[in-house]
């Protein structure tokens, strides 16, 4: 399938056929969902018979929705004001049907007259796949949603909470994940496992892979879904990096896959664990930049929280077969992965654009591809008990957890201003700045509670 580099316009006939298809299945109403520069979902609705007008000429809205803040600041900036208007366009040919009268889609940004804006996440992630797919590459993602799950009050964990990895916990609220199930394949949204996680509370579960655009519309899509199901029984889940002040925090690691004229570029070849030289070299851009553009994959005024070693959060720029102590973690192709090999980015937490998310990885991969990227030294033992020095020799290099050096370090690194655009770097950059002033006043305590569920629905 070859993606368009903007989204397609669909005729009104067909507009009108999708919607009553939606229609069909139940549908009364269409959710339209826009994930902004702070990685929260924001949404417009319209009954189902006007799901046409949502998809073209779209619903109006200003450009200060690219700069909402977590607390619904507005981080004003040179290109971001008062002044001007866009329209909210619903993808009416990604729009499932929810069940319960909803239907959902994705939207993207157009200006009055229906031309694409630079600075939308979800096309920016679009034309990242669409120059994928043109040099040949076929790419598949898949996300690790991590959650923790709070009764009705949002104070104290749903359940016993344990053991980890445990049956019981799923047994506690077997209503809740049966749901679960029903919803996600109501949705056809694929879940490739469930099961508790090593924190109090925490479930994870994992979608089936692919390509980048639709791997980060399913990441929204989930989230919904799982959102609902805990609603009806009385639940509220947290997304964040960091739900409790102390403990694990929750990921939102993206799985990757390449491959190059038919063939895999992360095995059969005769590099380490079978890489070839492309997937050397994809690993090795990983490897190289993901220092740089942290500021992005863990973004939020939590997220250094969770970025920390010890905790398999992938806290060192290093990559090994395995090793989830390394940001870049490669699962070989055996026996045991029967989609074949993939590589595990792991510093991504959930209160991370998706769509950002994947732009800049597959943006890295593309031009790791072309430089041809040389692949550091294997990691093969946990570097955080390693000394400085230790790590220096190795070219291990420890990830920024402080908000306001990611920040800069995004905000120099020109490659990361070639793959989303300037507007949209500008905006990313504003918010999350604005977050560095609200965790000046605030205890760590404070601000786990109080943006706890901020990246819920």
């Amino acid at each position: 399938m070859t993606t368009p580099a903007q989204l397609s316009v669909l005729s009104q006939a067909d507009a009108t056929f999708r919607a009553r298809e939606l229609r069909e299945k139940g549908a009364r109403h269409l959710l339209g969902t826009f994930v902004d520069s702070a990685g929260v979902l924001r949404a417009k609705q319209v009954s189902i018979d006007r799901a046409p007008v949502f998809h073209s000429p779209g619903l109006g809205a200003s450009p200060v929705w690219v700069i909402f803040c977590v607390d619904d600041a507005i981080a004003f900036t040179p290109s971001f004001g008062v002044v001007g208007d866009m329209r909210l366009r619903a993808d009416l040919d990604s729009a499932v049907s929810l069940g319960d009268g909803s239907a959902w889609a994705p939207t993207e940004l157009a200006d009055q007259d229906g031309q694409p804006l630079a600075f939308c996440p979800r096309g920016t992630l679009r034309r990242q796949q669409a120059a994928a797919e043109a040099d040949g590459l076929e790419i598949l993602a898949a996300t690790e949603i991590e959650f923790v799950a709070f009764d009705a009050t949002g104070k104290s964990v749903a359940g016993r909470g344990g053991p980890a990895y445990g049956l019981a916990p799923l047994l506690e609220h077997a209503a809740f994940v049966d749901d679960v199930h029903r919803d996600f394949d109501h949705a056809g949204l694929a879940i490739e496992q469930l099961h508790a996680e090593y924190g109090p509370g925490q479930i994870e579960l994992s979608v089936a892979p692919a390509a980048p655009l639709q791997a980060a519309d399913a990441n929204v899509l989930a989230r919904v879904l799982l959102c609902r199901a805990g609603r009806r029984h009385g639940l509220r889940l947290s997304f964040s990096p960091r739900p409790f002040a102390a403990g694990v925090g929750n990921g939102a690691h993206v799985h990757w896959s390449f491959r190059r004229a038919g063939a895999p570029l992360l095995s059969g070849g005769t590099g380490p664990h079978g890489l070839t030289e492309g997937g050397a070299a994809v690993l090795g851009g990983f490897v190289r930049w993901l220092p740089e553009v942290i500021g992005a994959l863990a973004p939020s005024l939590l997220s250094g929280l969770r970025l920390q070693p010890s905790h398999w959060s992938g806290a060192f720029a290093c990559w090994g077969l395995e090793n989830r102590e390394a940001a870049v973690r490669l699962c070989a192709a055996t026996p045991g992965n029967p989609r074949g090999a993939n590589v595990e980015v792991k510093c991504i937490d959930p209160s991370a654009n998706p769509y950002v998310v994947n732009a800049l990885l597959l943006g890295l991969a593309r031009r790791g591809l072309e430089e041809r990227v040389p692949l550091p030294a294997e990691t093969t033992r946990d570097p955080g008990p390693m000394t400085d020095d230790q790590r220096a020799q190795a070219g291990i290099v420890r990830l920024e957890s402080n908000q306001s050096a990611m920040l800069d370090l995004l905000e120099r690194f020109k490659i990361a201003q070639e793959i989303l655009g300037a507007g949209l770097l500008e905006a990313l950059l504003a918010v999350r700045r604005h977050e560095v002033e609200i965790a000046r006043s605030a205890s760590i305590e404070e601000l786990v509670e109080r943006f706890r569920f901020t990246w819920s629905v």
